[in-house]
């Protein structure tokens, strides 16, 4: 997330006035529905981000075809209007950098667009535009905030806590909930807060006692990896004594406090057992278990907010009947406490394997960590640095970067040539770095860059895996202080891991720190395998790099916008992801629940089932 000329480093009048001539032909070309004036405004490589406010959904086309392809389709509806510069316009590197807001038929919204210079004349090289609000149906803030008490005297009042005892015992009874958001965890209870706040009836339902118990449940040592900036949920920011990386008690804690104060409607102790939908009725049939008793809820809308990273991964292994020790995924893995001076391995080189080797070593554990493949590890230092500091960081606030301007400025970096501003940054690490990477290296630890050199996020974007942010555990390895085999599982012993090549490690614990698979395995579960493939794979950029198997798509597949099965949404991702794309879900939801015109523009098609 490299410097890209995003906020101020000079200004000039002529900027200003260049991007708002720029924004005034754009509006004067899309008023005249003159598209071929329009795309003609876009340099030959360019690229425009719209995030609902033109296609209802989350699409990015190229050159001046795409731009002619989404204005044909989508412009008479769309009814644009009031392009107008909101902030101080920049110029850096011959780049002008401009915030404005628009308008359309039905709502408003805010864009940033990038002009670079084509045969004398400004042309945009990258255009956002992103919903922010539905005309008529606001949500209550600022100067709209609800008044809260209702002044005066009558007989049959009902206070805020009688209006909110009645809904609780209502929902799922008397009324249905329009949304039922499965999955309690940062993604569901952000699209919640959303979702309560623009008044669309919605419930939030988790298999766990308490909101946060994803966290709680979770090895003690974990903490956060992302700097607190980075995190904030939606509406309630984390105090500014908050720590730089929470430890995840806190954030179960804050997550539990946050369901109360914002309201979101949430239950607890409640587990999704089958869902169908019916064409007729145009609603799903969920059948769920509520405190041990069955509940049926007839929702409009189902959102699948289980987590980005799907179901736990476990391989199937030989002899796992026979190992005499304790043997399990990461995501159960209970910490540390009772195995020290204990035999661990642990099978994975990412960022749960280091979490809990590092954990395991300081109880007293001997580790010893099974790399499979090349990992890329970042020292959380440098990525702060050099990584994240223009965008997430205090030094970022304090030079008016708020994190909701940050969130913008990342999304309106198109994903085709988001590798090309990471890669300087990876640089600059390797370079900072180089002895912690020597040192890394001669241990025999297989590191990569990834595939072209652009590092962690990228990474993230195309496969989800693949890399750990260094909060120490990495020293260890590079040490030898834990140990680090190479080699795929062939089975286990009674009291050993065997790998393919017969090397025996000797365990009282495996941890099969082994990833997760595709979102879409659990509508496999709850729905059925064939609307799974009909939904098709969830995450990546069809970047043909590793595990991100090509063709290009553009956006991550299937989150946050329409998929190819009515009615079914996918919600997930890091605290940013969900914070910031829980906005455009929570309208794409709101527009369909007040019966609004939603004709979906470049609605993916499904290359992958698995």
């Amino acid at each position: 997330m490299t410097h890209v000329a995003d906020h101020p480093v000079s200004t000039a009048t002529d900027a200003q006035t260049r991007a708002q001539n720029w924004l005034s032909s754009f509006e004067t070309a899309l008023r005249d529905r003159d598209i071929p004036a329009a795309a003609a405004l876009f340099a030959t490589d360019s690229y425009w981000r719209d995030l609902v406010s033109f296609t209802w959904n989350l699409v990015t086309v190229e050159g001046r075809d795409g731009v002619s392809d989404l204005l044909t389709d989508t412009l008479e509806r769309t009814d644009p209007a009031s392009f107008e510069t909101s902030e101080p316009t920049t110029e850096d590197g011959g780049v002008v950098t401009a915030w404005f807001t628009f308008e359309t038929g039905i709502g408003r919204g805010q864009g940033l667009v990038r002009l670079t210079q084509e045969e004398g004349e400004d042309k945009a090289w990258t255009l956002l535009t992103a919903l922010r609000e539905l005309k008529g149906h606001e949500e209550p803030r600022g100067v709209r905030r609800a008044k809260g008490a209702e002044h005066g005297a009558r007989r049959d009042r009902k206070t805020w806590a009688d209006r909110r005892q009645e809904e609780a015992e209502s929902l799922g009874s008397t009324t249905q909930p329009y949304a039922l958001i499965i999955g309690g965890g940062q993604g569901g209870i952000a699209l919640g807060a959303r979702l309560r706040q623009l008044d669309v009836p919605a419930l939030v339902i988790d298999k766990h006692p308490r909101p946060g118990d994803q966290w709680r449940g979770r090895y003690k040592s974990l903490c956060l990896h992302d700097p607190v900036w980075y995190d904030h949920l939606p509406y309630l920011k984390f105090p500014d004594n908050w720590p730089v990386f929470a430890p995840k008690d806190k954030i179960a804690d804050w997550l539990e406090s946050y369901v109360k104060v914002m309201e979101v409607p949430y239950w607890s102790n409640t587990e999704a057992k089958s869902a169908s939908w019916s064409e007729e009725r145009g609603e799903w049939t969920v059948q769920v278990e509520r405190d041990g008793q069955p509940v049926t809820l007839r929702p409009s809308q189902l959102i699948f907010a289980t987590g980005m990273s799907g179901k736990p991964r476990m391989p199937e292994v030989e002899g796992m009947d026979v190992f005499e020790g304790d043997v399990h995924h990461s995501s159960a893995h209970p910490g540390p406490d009772a195995y020290a001076g204990k035999r661990a391995v642990v099978i994975g080189s990412n960022n749960s394997a280091f979490d809990i080797c590092g954990a395991l070593w300081e109880n007293g554990a001997d580790v010893t960590m099974v790399q499979r493949s090349s990992t890329h590890i970042v020292k959380s230092e440098s990525l702060m640095e050099y990584g994240l500091g223009d965008l997430y960081s205090e030094r970022a606030v304090d030079a008016g970067v708020t994190t909701e301007k940050a969130d913008l400025i990342f999304a309106s970096l198109p994903y085709r040539i988001m590798h090309q501003f990471q890669i300087p940054a990876y640089e600059k690490m390797a370079e900072v770095d180089k002895d912690f990477y020597d040192r890394l290296e001669g241990a025999g630890f297989w590191h990569d860059w990834g595939d072209d050199g652009s590092g962690l996020f990228m990474k993230y974007l195309r496969r989800g895996s693949g890399y750990y942010i260094d909060v120490g555990s990495a020293d260890l390895v590079a040490n030898g202080d834990v140990k680090l085999v190479h080699g795929q599982i062939d089975h286990l012993s009674k009291d050993a891991v065997v790998l393919a090549d017969g090397t025996e490690l000797p365990a009282d614990l495996v941890v099969f720190a082994t990833g997760y698979n595709s979102m879409n395995g659990w509508v496999a579960d709850l729905i059925d395998p064939q609307t799974a493939d009909q939904l098709g794979k969830c995450w990546g950029l069809g970047s043909d790099t590793t595990k991100d198997p090509g063709p290009w798509e553009g956006e991550q597949r299937n989150m946050w916008k329409p998929t190819n099965v009515p009615n079914l949404w996918m919600h997930g991702g890091n605290l940013h992801q969900s914070r910031h794309y829980s906005l455009y879900l929570a309208l794409q939801l709101k527009a369909r629940y007040e019966g609004l015109d939603t004709p979906v523009y470049a609605l993916q098609p499904v290359h992958h089932t698995a």
